[in-house]
């Protein structure tokens, strides 16, 4: 079954709604110009209180090294989500026996051959940096290794989108928002529609269906 992370979780509201519906994964952006970049003693006071069946994602844009491995001592996994490139992948794997996920901007087939050939653990495929919009499905055919999708997920198009790519796992911030804020009832649907009791609506089915 495809698995579920909800990025971006910054407040105790946020955790208490993700202890009941329990994704896979939760992340925590520490990139400081996102709108929901928290501190690192904030997210390590959400981990403490975070299910322990759910792994928590700490995402980092071009941030030094030493600082990203110091983070991960509180986090399960780490998320590079900037032009982070092949060395600097091996230079953290040195000093951390945390997991990787290596996020990248597709726009065309190359983009994904470049993915593909990524050293980090996990892969995760995005229109762009928190966007809200998504890319090119299509070029996900035949797609063979594992990834993350993101970007432009939504309670609508997710259903659909995990029937037809079977991604490892889907990614959804700004699709489970209201204002900006993390809205509960969002984010409960958002995670039924991946799970198989809440489905898209049957307009964007059928188009997702020609399309494939």
């Amino acid at each position: 079954m495809t698995k579920i992370k909800l990025c971006g979780l910054s407040r105790v509201e946020d955790i208490k709604v993700a202890n009941e519906i329990l994704p896979e994964f939760v992340g925590f952006v520490f990139y400081p110009k996102s709108k929901r970049y928290i501190t690192p003693e904030k997210a390590a006071a959400l981990k403490n209180i975070l299910d322990k069946k759910i792994s928590a994602v700490g995402v980092f844009v071009n941030e030094k090294i030493s600082t990203v491995a110091e983070f991960a001592k509180f986090l399960d996994l780490i998320q590079l989500h900037g032009t982070e490139d092949e060395n600097y992948i091996s230079e953290l794997k040195k000093i951390t026996d945390k997991k990787i996920i290596q996020a990248f901007k597709i726009k065309t087939a190359d983009d994904l051959n470049f993915a593909k050939n990524s050293r980090a653990d996990f892969i995760l495929l995005d229109s762009g940096a928190g966007t809200g919009e998504i890319f090119n499905w299509q070029l996900l055919k035949n797609f063979e290794r594992q990834y993350f999708l993101a970007g432009g997920l939504n309670v609508e198009n997710v259903a659909d989108a995990v029937k037809i790519l079977k991604p490892f796992a889907v990614d959804v911030s700004s699709g489970i928002e209201t204002g900006g804020v993390k809205d509960a009832a969002k984010t409960k649907k958002f995670v039924g529609a991946v799970r198989g009791n809440f489905y898209g609506d049957r307009q964007n089915k059928r188009r997702f269906s020609k399309e494939f």
